[in-house]
């Protein structure tokens, strides 16, 4: 698949998850009203919607038709934004820029915006579980999957906390990993074998899926690090220098930009060799790591 059909992936994911989501949260009118509208402020802002658009792609390598993947597409990137609107908390990263828009509790309150991250988790898990396309098998694993990989111990807020007690201190190469391949790494994760299991993968299929995204969610957030450094607000629609001020531990603070890049292209290579593993049609997926290590923004 050549790069412009990448493209118009990507742009055609968006705007059919773009219509899922408005359709699935409450109107803005709806009371309680100031919550309603900050849930659509965060969920509808834009976004690449990139863990959506990677459990559709997995799902289509596997023979998955489109229509049977989008709730489930549609409730991780509920989880996802969850996240942001919490991440971004003065108690957390405290930042007041988030997809080139102000963050939810800028635009209206710390409150107001802690409930819409809540309300928004639950509503993922509401989504997957009502969910008339997929048996009723298929629903718990799911569940099962993306709470999981939300969660703790090796879950997205465990990666959080391990994020928390990384700042202002020097971590570990395999520490800084260990933080990532949860914080990051753990949805983009689920988000693939959501795909494949959807799609009836078998064991050794998912094992290589797995392998593939748990590759590709660390390589996101090593070309995240370096773009931090080097991309500006408008190409990255959150504060730039953010991690470096908060004295984060990053790829380009532990091992230089350089090092930190030449890192990215050794993960690059390992997502591409657990795809030779699979006989399915995955140059969508090969793709999307391509994208994922030349990306700018």
């Amino acid at each position: 698949m050549s790069q412009t059909d990448l493209k118009t992936f990507l742009v055609e994911c968006r705007e059919t998850i773009d219509c899922v989501l408005d359709e699935l949260v409450p109107s803005a009118t709806t009371e309680p009203q100031i919550l309603h509208e900050a849930i659509r402020w965060s969920l509808l802002a834009g976004g690449k919607r990139f863990r959506p658009a990677l459990m559709l792609a997995v799902g289509i390598a596997f023979g998955v038709e489109t229509s049977r993947l989008l709730l489930p597409a549609a409730a991780l990137e509920m989880i996802h934004t969850y996240s942001l609107i919490h991440d971004d908390l003065p108690a957390m990263d405290d930042d007041d820029l988030r997809r080139g828009l102000p963050t939810c509790h800028v635009k209206f309150d710390e409150a107001t915006a802690i409930l819409a991250g809540d309300v928004l988790q639950t509503l993922a898990f509401q989504t997957i579980a009502e969910d008339n396309n997929l048996t009723a098998e298929i629903r718990v694993r799911l569940i099962s999957e993306i709470a999981r990989a939300a969660g703790t111990p090796v879950g997205m807020v465990a990666g959080q906390a391990f994020d928390l007690e990384g700042e202002k201190r020097t971590v570990t190469g395999a520490q800084l990993e260990k933080i990532h391949r949860a914080k990051t790494g753990a949805i983009i994760r689920a988000a693939a074998r959501a795909g494949a299991i959807v799609g009836g993968a078998n064991e050794k299929e998912l094992s290589c899926i797995s392998t593939y995204a748990t590759e590709l969610g660390l390589l996101f957030q090593i070309t995240d690090d370096l773009l931090d450094v080097t991309a500006t607000a408008e190409d990255l629609g959150k504060t730039p220098g953010k991690d470096a001020h908060a004295e984060k531990a990053t790829y380009p603070a532990l091992y230089g930009m350089e090092e930190a890049r030449k890192l990215a292209v050794e993960t690059h290579r390992k997502c591409l060799d657990a795809l030779n593993e699979i006989d399915k049609p995955v140059n969508l997926l090969r793709e999307i790591a391509d994208y994922i290590l030349f990306r700018k923004t």
